[in-house]
């Protein structure tokens, strides 16, 4: 989850909060790739997850890519709760999932380098206390009571809200692991047009990437559990957001959602000031109970969109939030789909196309069956495993397109990257299709085993 984010004088008027979107706007040479990935720390002989201090920890896994690898320290509270070095940052989720949020590059050859070297820096600092990391998009063993919460102060504000509001909050938050990918867009007109695509299209991404089949030691009758969780979790926030795909959708409109978003918090001074349930509208006129005679800052403003939801959500910048966390070659994948599909103008124009050609309840029915068998999936007549191979060769033809070379020329472009998913449509199943196969075959039903065989 997000850090508190910096800048930005008093807000003077309602213009302000869609000039901040808007402001994001960059021409095509300017657009950038950011990938985060999420995943689990254990300890690598009791199989139980790192607490936050202690021998074997999060916080030794910090200080040591601090002390061997150079990144700096980010601290709150005088606890280090993440790193950062070269435009990547190293955070924390609230149940110890280690994050990279990687920097803005130019290349999807560079995002590979990227997410390479961070994972081989964390299996050097793990391998000397004893500890191992998994990608999964959902904690398949642990209980709530096993996952730490970590010492931030946005965490424990969100820990007790949650259940007020959903039934799955408190599991998102600390069982949980995604991998998403930031990218941008160049005026208004293209940031709807992008984000049409990527909320009619983000059930294909959770029916390739879905990767959550377990919960608390046995299959859960799911394959993405963790895109359940999401569904459940605060109605207010969450979802496949209807209003972008209707007349005079733009930066206003959505600040209009966003505004109608109850508030968690307002940063002050390093401490997180409880606004749970509360109205940015009444902040901006002053009469926030949590502040009062107090008006909001852009930071302020830039902090409340990190607290909404949906299956994808802008900043300034578009963030695609559909995937479960999975195995290394995956990480690789999710941005490569998403820019093959959303930065080459043809592809572009194809995906719209293909986005729009889908009604409001399929696309809520494509999400709930994404979740709950992947690939093989339907709703509205629309099967999941026809509109994946639609989508991957889109995808390729834009990656095609783009022509971004790599290895020194050597290889053309950015295909490659697509091989996990073309995989998953040759046969059909997902990463967690995969994985009961496992469970129900050779590993004879013990989930032990899933560390030895899918751990980074």
């Amino acid at each position: 989850m997000s850090i508190p984010q910096s800048g930005g004088g008093p807000i003077e008027s309602y213009d302000q909060l869609a000039e901040y979107l808007e402001s994001g706007c960059k021409p095509a040479q300017d657009w950038r790739i950011g990938t985060e990935h999420e995943k689990f720390g254990y300890c690598k002989d009791t199989l139980r997850p790192l607490p936050y201090d202690g021998p074997r920890s999060i916080l030794a896994i910090l200080e040591g890519l601090r002390d061997r690898f150079g990144w700096s320290e980010v601290r709150e509270a005088d606890k280090l709760i993440g790193l950062e070095l070269n435009g990547a940052n190293i955070s924390l989720e609230p149940g110890g999932q280690l994050e990279l949020s990687g920097a803005p590059l130019e290349n999807i050859h560079q995002t590979c380098d990227e997410v390479n070297e961070h994972l081989r820096e964390v299996q050097a600092v793990s391998d000397d206390i004893g500890a191992r990391f998994i990608g999964l998009g959902a904690a398949p063993v642990w209980l709530h009571d096993d996952m730490p919460l970590m010492p931030k102060g946005r965490y424990k504000l969100m820990d007790s809200y949650m259940g007020t509001v959903g039934t799955t909050g408190t599991a998102m938050m600390r069982r949980t692991c995604t991998v998403q990918v930031n990218l941008d867009f160049a005026s208004e007109a293209d940031m709807v047009r992008k984000f049409r695509v990527a909320l009619a299209l983000q059930p294909v991404a959770t029916a390739l990437f879905a990767n959550s089949p377990f919960w608390e030691g046995k299959p859960n009758g799911v394959r993405s559990y963790r895109s359940y969780i999401w569904r459940h979790l605060d109605d207010s926030r969450t979802g496949m957001l209807p209003f972008v795909f209707e007349d005079g959708m733009g930066f206003e409109r959505y600040v209009d959602y966003a505004l109608d978003v109850p508030m968690y918090f307002v940063y002050r001074d390093g401490q997180y000031i409880n606004a749970l349930g509360q109205s940015f509208r009444d902040f901006l006129k002053g009469e926030l109970p949590a502040l009062p005679g107090e008006k909001p800052t852009l930071s302020d403003w830039a902090d409340h969109l990190t607290t909404i939801f949906p299956e994808a959500r802008i900043k300034k910048y578009m963030e695609m939030r559909g995937a479960d966390g999975g195995p290394w070659r995956r990480l690789c994948a999710l941005p490569a789909f998403w820019v093959g599909l959303l930065y080459d103008g043809a592809a572009l124009d194809a995906a719209h196309d293909l986005a729009m050609s889908l009604d409001t309840e399929t696309r809520e029915g494509l999400r709930v069956a994404a979740a709950d068998h992947a690939l093989q999936g339907e709703a509205g007549g629309v099967k999941l495993h026809d509109l994946a191979r639609q989508c991957v060769d889109i995808a390729e033809a834009g990656l095609k397109a783009r022509a971004r070379a790599g290895a020194g020329g050597l290889v053309p472009d950015e295909t490659h990257f697509l091989s996990a998913l073309k995989d998953s449509i040759e046969t059909g199943e997902s990463p967690a299709d995969e994985l009961l196969a496992r469970y129900n075959g050779d590993w004879r039903g013990n989930l032990n085993n899933i560390y030895t065989d899918y751990s980074y």
